[in-house]
């Protein structure tokens, strides 16, 4: 007898059909086993079969010899009839499987919803009880299927632990999205992210603040005590929320509760004791109007109540309340970072961001920079010394060894050169040209040993002055007062004069000798280079004179930016050094210029003065961003020293050099730039 070891379950099950007690032993098992239908459609062939299997060799094992033969028959027929069977089955069973399979995966997805559904990170998923995913043709779940449970999703779907950076961006886009009116948007981004735009406290503060509910926005600070750093933020707080009240009591007419809250609550504050006392003057005030115009304030409304809450936010940790617009602020941040480090970024500066794109870096290409030469103007026959574009930017004033002085015209929209007017009769030649504030007047002085200046009415073409004092005066250098009406002069033999338009003397010093000079904003002050290698402060009014700069070689020329800050040098055998004349510091000396002992002019240029640009005896044209040593573009074309440079004031596209070749060179862009095909990233 052959013995066959099986499961406890399979001899369990067959130990019930088998006819042990008599003996003998009854035909296997012919019939069919279906397995029902909560065993799982999946498993129903395989256990068709293990089940017909298990009866017959049951049968066999415990059948008497001389039935083993026929046994072995009955046995080979029942196994190719449940082979067959289960085939039979096998499309019916498959269907059942797939659409289990079908079901889950549909469950997963969020296809399929049901009562009791839950949300992982946005999808829905159904459950039967909480033991199974999906349905199998409406039987419950069954002891022998494997089907994904509602804690197995869970973990597959279990969300991952957001960082602090994390957090904080998505309450920055929660924020932007809320401005945008897109409410339901943000709260699905709060529930699915489980993080919070604002503290509740701060939530209900803000609705009330919005709603003119004063008195509860006032219990709100209350609730807010506890989560501010300053003690005094609440005194501050309650202090603004308190002068929104009164004014909006003022402009509805109702004076008596306006001068309660006013007595009652604000002067007991004892805060901001000189605000109250203007405030206490808006009882004054007959009609809105005047109220709102005398307070500058939008009147009762969201617009006021709005600019409150950016006040009101600022004493509010962000932890509990973002500040105002706190994503625009980052990347206006960001935009203007990536401009101020764009080496030729050269056009005006908008702080908006609608007018670039967030979506690329800002990148401005060297071929929109003043590194071409558009034209060169070779009208003088000598020398040309200096030049200067007046202070509208339409027109530019050359000075030559020639003995002129020629003024050009700009086109606005060619930006090409035309000439104007020649003023001749300056004996010595011209070495340096100052526009007047309004651009009605044009001084020439001349050289070392040259008395002499020279004051041009620039419309007319006339001289209107010819000045000097003595024949002995060096008149080499001048400079405007800021009122147009006097103007400073003096050289390196000690004379230094202030006269009215006519050449009139107003003062004179002696001693003083200069080789540039610079009148400061104020009407008072002006600078001057002096042979002891130091830029001194000259007051005009009580005559103090005090050095701001002091070098170890001389200074040949300066220049000042406009806000009066910065000062730009030329020093001998040294080059360009840029100072702050307020913290009294050399902050950069410029490389690649060669600076000899010849009078060199550099300048300040492009928008926002972020360029500095000067002639060397190298024939070059440097240009530097204010904050590179290096130089960032060196312009060739000249064929002789380059005596000065002068940057374009309302074009920044637009620069001019003169050099002792005679020639002066206008500088711009590429010609026949494609700004489609530019590298500037601005939209």
């Amino acid at each position: 007898m052959h013995y066959i070891i099986l499961p406890e379950e399979t001899l369990a099950s067959a130990s019930s059909s088998s006819d042990s007690d008599t003996g003998g032993a009854s035909p296997p098992p012919r019939k069919k086993h279906r397995a029902s239908a909560a065993e799982g459609a999946g498993e129903s062939g395989d256990s068709t079969v293990a089940t017909g299997l298990s009866g017959v060799v049951l049968g066999l094992a415990t059948t008497s010899p001389h039935h083993q033969a026929t046994s072995a028959i009955h046995f080979n027929r029942t196994l190719v009839n449940n082979l067959s069977g289960n085939n039979m089955q096998s499309n019916g069973a498959g269907q059942g499987q797939d659409s289990e399979l079908s079901c889950l995966n549909s469950a997963q997805n969020g296809e399929s919803s049901s009562a009791g559904g839950t949300h992982f990170n946005g999808l829905l998923v159904s459950t039967n009880n909480g033991n199974g995913v999906g349905t199998n043709n409406g039987a419950g779940p069954g002891s022998g299927t494997s089907t994904a449970s509602g804690s197995e999703v869970g973990s597959m779907k279990k969300k991952k632990r957001l960082s602090q950076s994390e957090e904080d961006v998505i309450r920055l886009i929660g924020q932007h999205l809320h401005g945008l009116g897109l409410n339901q948007t943000v709260d699905l981004l709060m529930q699915e992210s489980g993080c919070r735009l604002e503290h509740t406290s701060a939530t209900k503060f803000r609705n009330n603040v919005m709603e003119g509910e004063w008195e509860k926005a006032e219990n709100d600070l209350n609730e807010l005590r506890a989560l501010m750093h300053s003690p005094n933020a609440i005194v501050r707080m309650k202090f603004l929320l308190l002068q929104q009240k009164y004014l909006e009591y003022l402009e509805d007419g109702k004076v008596l509760e306006a001068l309660q809250v006013l007595r009652g609550e604000l002067t007991p504050l004892k805060y901001n004791t000189d605000r109250i006392h203007v405030l206490s003057g808006y009882l004054m005030c007959s009609h809105a109007e005047d109220l709102r115009a005398k307070a500058e304030w939008d009147g009762k409304g969201a617009n006021s109540r709005c600019r409150l809450l950016d006040k009101l936010q600022t004493y509010l940790p962000p932890s509990v309340m973002l500040p105002p617009r706190r994503l625009q602020t980052l990347l206006r941040q960001a935009v203007e970072l990536q401009r101020d480090r764009c080496l030729y970024h050269n056009t005006k500066l908008d702080s908006s961001l609608d007018s670039v794109s967030l979506l690329l870096d800002h990148v401005c290409s060297r071929k929109q920079f003043p590194c071409y030469t558009q034209q060169i103007l070779t009208e003088h026959c000598n020398e040309v010394w200096f030049c200067k574009f007046s202070n509208n930017g339409t027109k530019l004033a050359t000075g030559s060894k020639d003995t002129t002085v020629i003024i050009w015209q700009v086109d606005p929209e060619s930006h090409q050169l035309k000439l104007l007017r020649t003023l001749e009769g300056h004996a010595y030649g011209v070495s340096y040209l100052a526009w007047s504030p309004d651009d009605a007047y044009l001084i020439a002085c001349g050289p070392d040993d040259c008395s002499e200046l020279w004051l041009w009415n620039v419309q007319t073409g006339e001289l209107r002055t010819k000045m000097s004092q003595s024949h002995e005066d060096s008149l080499t250098s001048v400079a405007w007062n800021p009122d147009g009406k006097r103007f400073v002069t003096g050289g390196q033999r000690g004379q230094f004069y202030q006269c009215d338009l006519d050449g009139n003397l107003l003062d004179s010093w002696e001693g003083v000798r200069v080789q540039c000079l610079w009148c400061v904003g104020d009407g008072r002050t002006v600078l001057a280079s002096d042979t002891h290698q130091r830029i001194r402060v000259i007051d005009l009014c009580c005559e103090f004179l005090f050095y701001r700069v002091q070098e170890d070689h001389p200074i040949m020329s300066f220049t000042v930016s406009k806000n009066g800050r910065l000062a730009l040098l030329n020093v001998a055998t040294q080059g360009v050094h840029l100072w702050d004349l307020q913290d009294r510091v050399l902050v950069r000396k410029y490389q690649g210029v060669t600076q000899g002992f010849y009078t060199i002019h550099s300048c300040f240029g492009g928008h926002n003065e972020d360029f500095i640009a000067s002639g060397s005896e190298d024939h070059k044209v440097y240009i530097w961003h204010r904050r590179s040593e290096l130089p960032i573009a060196e312009l060739t074309g000249h064929t002789r020293t380059v005596n000065c440079v002068s940057w374009n004031p309302a074009i920044p596209g637009l620069m001019a050099s003169a050099s002792d070749d005679g020639t002066v060179r206008v500088w711009g862009p590429a010609p026949f730039l494609d700004t489609q095909n530019c590298s500037n990233m601005d939209s």
